[in-house]
């Protein structure tokens, strides 16, 4: 072993934080192990405890999620929004900002679902409406309920945790930039590395490792199934273990690479590409029906927002599963991703204000996601509806896999759209790939900003494992099992959610109170404020070349 190789080494054994990293990767390899020795009996057990969860749980997760948005949105127009994350000047320029933090969030699901989810809800509306499936009238609530979902809420979870721990690692001494540190005003800076904070922090990489190789596993299936589907190329197991590999190789390079080099350029590339393919789909679509449309969904969700928001379904004939199904079930799994999204937001948020956080984490992003639903969403309803297209093989058999590459067909240059919408799935997978796992590494290692190239690398392979094998000794089964974990790992985490926002609620009320001051910015009180630490600690410089 060369000396460069051992001083790796040497890196990585000093990093880790041994409880987390050690029971972390045991939690995750034992799930593997767990599917070889008897997959039906642990499918089946998962899918129990999720069933309890959903049935004694939905009317929180809801009612939290709800409560989350309605704080950011004060934090935007509050006087706490002048607070500062450190002292320093961001450090990357804000198109460059929300670039990451759309890509590392859960842009390759808005991706994924955008020409598909509306064609559920035309096919089988929210109860709450009361509207005939499969009418016109069915159209715009489809995409309002498609909006609500991937707009304002799913954001406010990553968010809330990202602004949490930002402001607690850069602002309070000695506390490390790591999930449970989102809790310090409760846990105590002191008890940081207690018991109670190392659980959260185990769960969140369980949580990330499970929650990304899901992803994983449906931008696989898209991209093998858009291949047999257009082209009738079957690729079979050979081709799932090839296409997860190149996949897995591709973001652990990105990721190696560091925040500069790998995920912001990565990340600014996407933005660029979703854009030139929503403006096409929404220049070669039906235009004036798409703005007529959009301007009513998005009307109907703001007038509607409180309702669907704590819709539990009760007294509703199907209702209670309906929400289950979906409204609950993306809040669970975005409450999963909780912990590497809000680590990520924080590890790029240092030197920003809370209210460019909060608006760039829930306005911004919205302002993406709302248009791309509305003209891929709508035209692909709208196709259907009138027949220029049929989707119905994609909702009789809950197929959402191939919905984009029927779209895309019925576009003149048909064959150049899906390949175009097959990178951008694939690459804003990788730019989430790469950044949940970069936030995994700086999970176990307490908290190190840079984390070693080895770290990054094991959890790279750690996750791409863990996606290729569940697609091919699970299959279906095997996906449907890992979500319901991730449902199970992402209950919790609301819980922790609205701990987070009660720790900044505390934290702000005492030392901020109602004071409203006239600078730009708010100078963190004496008490907690402190100068920049190493490059290893929470509020070190950080180096604009390698991360």
């Amino acid at each position: 072993m060369s000396g460069e190789q051992k001083g790796m080494v040497d890196e990585f054994l000093e990093e880790i934080d041994p409880t987390v990293f050690l029971f972390g990767a045991l939690l995750t390899v034992g799930v593997i192990v767990a599917f070889f020795v008897d997959q039906q009996f642990v499918s089946n057990g998962i899918a129990a405890i999720q069933s309890e969860i959903l049935a004694y749980l939905n009317w929180a997760l809801l009612v939290i999620v709800f409560l989350i948005v309605v704080f950011l949105l004060f934090l935007i127009v509050g006087p706490w929004g002048k607070i500062k994350m450190g002292d320093e000047d961001p450090e990357y320029s804000f198109l460059s900002f929300f670039a990451m933090l759309y890509s590392a969030g859960f842009a390759a699901g808005v991706v994924f679902w955008g020409p598909t989810e509306a064609l559920f809800y035309y096919d089988s509306p929210s109860p709450l409406f009361g509207v005939e499936s499969g009418t016109s009238e069915a159209i715009p609530i489809a995409i309002q309920q498609t909006l609500f979902h991937w707009a304002l809420p799913q954001l406010a979870v990553f968010t809330i945790m990202g602004l949490a721990i930002a402001y607690f690692a850069y602002n309070y001494e000695n506390v490390p930039l790591r999930v449970s540190s989102a809790l310090t005003p409760i846990i105590g800076a002191e008890n940081l590395d207690g018991p109670f904070a190392k659980v959260i922090d185990i769960l969140a990489v369980f949580a990330t490792i499970g929650g990304v190789a899901t992803s994983l596993g449906f931008i696989g299936s898209q991209f093998i199934a858009g291949l047999d589907y257009q082209w009738g190329i079957d690729l079979g197991n050979v081709g799932i273990l090839l296409v997860v590999t190149t996949m897995t190789l591709l973001f652990t390079i990105s990721m190696v690479l560091g925040v500069n080099r790998g995920i912001r350029r990565l990340s600014n590339f996407n933005m660029i590409l979703f854009v030139v393919l929503m403006l096409a789909t929404f220049i070669l679509g039906p235009t004036l029906f798409l703005l007529l449309l959009g301007s009513q969904a998005v009307g109907g969700m703001i007038a509607d927002f409180t309702s669907m928001s704590l819709y539990t379904g009760a007294g509703t004939e199907g209702g209670t599963g309906w929400v289950n199904a979906w409204t609950v079930f993306y809040w669970a799994w975005a409450l999963s991703w909780s912990p590497f999204a809000g680590l990520f937001i924080a590890r790029i948020s240092k030197g920003r204000t809370v209210r460019e956080v909060a608006f760039t984490g829930i306005v911004a992003t919205s302002a993406a996601t709302i248009p791309w639903f509305t003209f891929v969403g709508g035209t692909a309803l709208q196709y259907h509806h009138t027949g220029v297209a049929d989707f119905s093989p994609v909702i009789a058999n809950f197929t959402p896999e191939i919905s984009g590459f029927i779209l895309f067909g019925a576009f003149p240059f048909g064959t150049v759209f899906m390949i175009a919408f097959m990178v951008l799935v694939t690459t804003f997978f990788i730019t989430s790939a790469d950044s949940s796992t970069l936030a995994v590494s700086m999970m176990t290692t307490g908290g190190k900003a840079r984390p070693s190239t080895i770290n990054r690398i094991f959890w790279g392979v750690v996750l791409g494992m863990t996606a290729a094998i569940l697609m091919i000794i699970g299959g279906e089964g095997g996906t449907s099992a890992l979500q319901d974990a991730v449902i199970i790992t992402g209950a919790p985490f609301a819980f922790v959610c609205f701990l987070a926002m009660l720790s900044l609620i505390k934290d702000f009320g005492s030392n901020y109170g109602q004071v409203l001051l006239q600078d730009e910015t708010v100078l963190v009180g004496s008490s907690t404020k402190t100068e920049a630490e190493s490059p290893a600690g929470p509020g070190g410089p950080v180096e604009s070349d390698d991360d």
